[in-house]
């Protein structure tokens, strides 16, 4: 935003002052939440349900695409692609969404998410739909960033607490719901209904954000930074394949493994330093001289990171080996988790509109998570399933009071000109945690069912149960009955102790969510003055390049 220079010999007193303090309030009026903002909260809702959905509707699909597709030994990139192009795109969209303006940016996110459907659904080798699954997660990253960052410019950080808190719950309702229609996609139509249910609600979203998203273009200059953008994009693919590939499909001792981790380490520190020279960084540093968003990111890395995607990612398993669940009763049973979610991010919502204060539900959603940690630590073959779905969802109930308050204390602490780019910066790096922790979690589960296999199963027997990479709940169903007890056993001593080895962890959580600061969620008024204020982004000084 740019101001004409008063004319010389012409009197600058209050006047030009008053018509510039009164055309600012009207810029400021125009980002009032408008007339028909039920239909596009509802386009956004759907678009992030489509992004965070498509992370894990192949979950259950995956051994029938790779049957038909002749391609097991790249079935992990089926999902690796997806989530490398979502985490990589991440700041680039919340970052070019603050220079251009969000709407354009939003539609082509919603473009490429359809194009990349379109072509998985196609798809003929493998190769094809791990292109196509890569093309869809550079469009899902663009869906879940620019919907939150949309609510941003709409709504006031006070009022925007109760709208934040369900399009939080559409990531624990999408690790539930996502599988389940996998399967009955595979089960009773084709694998392919996966990526083409996205077609009739993508275009129908796209076609409600073209005609009732109103919002302003930037009338800015752009530079895009090209060498900030590459090496972030080599150090996640470095660091995601380092937590993904170590101790499963290589040895952590392999060349290749060490070789990735020095690759993420170097591409890091690189990009930190790209980042402090370049004119408009895709990730800025002075994010981190902001104790709210750094405290707020380690925690969303931690505690909703690392212990979210622990339980989604091992209790349905659990269920089928322990109780000998099927995978759609096991989906079926973590339904608790999204009543969980929901039961407390709708309430807390509600009452930080209200109060505009949101420290408190940081501190009691870690409480909650600390104690299932400790309670799943105590699960025993014998504990009926009841109580096993209880404890999943009082995990939801701790995430639910987490997950989008922490995005909105970030959005909350950075002007309106740059909360794409903090919101991106704060999910991105949350995704990271949740990557590197879901690796650790990983390896540390199967060295010790590898350690407990060994030790129990006898020597006779160890032909039929293979390794631990190789263990299905099929498999287990299929041995005989005192076999079969001694492995649910061993998968039961090798879990569930894992929990309480977390709890130290969550601690550190907890201690970040006392040092949490409260600023007050800004309301209409505080909002206002604040987003009528000169532009930060056009406005600033172009850093020095040296």
């Amino acid at each position: 935003m740019t101001h004409a220079p008063a004319s010389e010999g012409m009197d600058t007193g209050p006047g030009p002052a008053l018509e510039a303090a009164a055309d600012n309030a009207a810029n400021a009026e125009s980002t009032a939440k408008p007339a028909n903002f039920g239909l596009i909260f509802a386009a956004l809702m759907l678009t992030m349900l489509l992004g965070a959905l498509d992370q894990t509707i192949v979950s259950t699909a995956l051994p029938t695409i790779v049957g038909e597709l002749n391609g097991i030994e790249h079935m992990a990139w089926i999902t690796t692609a997806y989530i490398l192009a979502a985490t990589i795109g991440m700041p680039v969209y919340g970052k070019l969404g603050d220079l251009m303006g969000r709407k354009n940016i939003f539609l082509t996110g919603i473009a490429l998410f359809l194009v990349g459907s379109v072509v998985c659904g196609l798809a003929q080798n493998m190769g094809t739909l791990i292109a196509g699954r890569a093309l869809q997660g550079l469009g899902g990253g663009g869906l879940m960033i620019t919907s939150q960052a949309i609510i941003a410019d709409l709504v006031p950080p006070r009022e925007r607490a109760k709208y934040m808190a369900p399009m939080g719950a559409v990531f624990g309702l999408s690790s539930v719901v996502g599988p389940l229609l996998g399967g009955w996609f595979t089960d009773e139509h084709s694998w392919r209904w996966a990526f083409w249910v996205n077609l009739p609600l993508g275009v129908l979203a796209f076609f409600v954000a073209v005609v009732a998203i109103k919002l302003p273009r930037k009338a800015v200059e752009v530079t895009l930074d090209y060498l900030g953008t590459a090496l972030m994009a080599a150090a996640v693919t470095c660091t995601v394949l380092f937590a993904s590939w170590g101790g499963t499909q290589y040895e952590w001792s392999d060349p290749l493994v060490i070789g990735l981790g020095i690759g993420a380490v170097v591409a890091w520190v690189l990009f930190f330093v790209a980042e402090k020279r370049a004119k408009e960084p895709v990730i800025p540093l002075h994010l981190f001289r902001s104790p709210i968003f750094n405290v707020a990111t380690l925690i969303g890395m931690i505690v909703i990171g690392l212990g979210m995607f622990a339980i989604v990612g091992y209790m349905p398993t659990y269920l089928q080996m322990v109780y000998g669940k099927s995978a759609t009763e096991s989906g079926l049973l973590l339904i608790p988790m999204v009543v969980g979610i929901m039961g407390t991010a709708l309430p807390s919502g509600a009452i930080m509109s209200k109060t505009g204060k949101y420290k408190i539900y940081p501190i009691v959603g870690t409480v909650i998570i600390m104690l299932v940690a400790y309670l799943m630590s105590t699960l025993d073959v014998s504990d009926p399933v009841w109580l096993v779905c209880l404890y999943v969802g009082l995990a939801g109930a701790g995430v639910g009071l987490m997950m989008q308050t922490l995005v909105l204390a970030v959005q909350n602490d950075f002007p309106g000109a740059e909360v794409g780019t903090a919101t991106s910066a704060n999910n991105f790096f949350r995704e990271i945690g949740a990557t590197l922790g879901t690796a650790v979690v990983g390896a540390v589960f199967a060295s010790r069912l590898t350690d407990k296999l060994t030790a129990t199963i006898p020597a006779e027997a160890a032909a039929k149960v293979g390794n631990s990479d190789s263990l299905t709940p099929a498999l287990v169903r299929a041995l005989p009955a005192d076999l079969r007890e001694t492995v649910v056993n061993a998968y039961q001593e090798a879990l569930v102790p894992i929990f309480l080895y977390l709890l130290p962890v969550f601690a550190v959580g907890l201690v970040l969510a006392f040092v949490l600061k409260e600023k007050p969620l800004a309301d209409n008024a505080d909002w206002h003055a604040q987003n009528a204020g000169p532009d930060p982004v056009a406005d600033k000084e172009p850093e020095p390049v040296g």
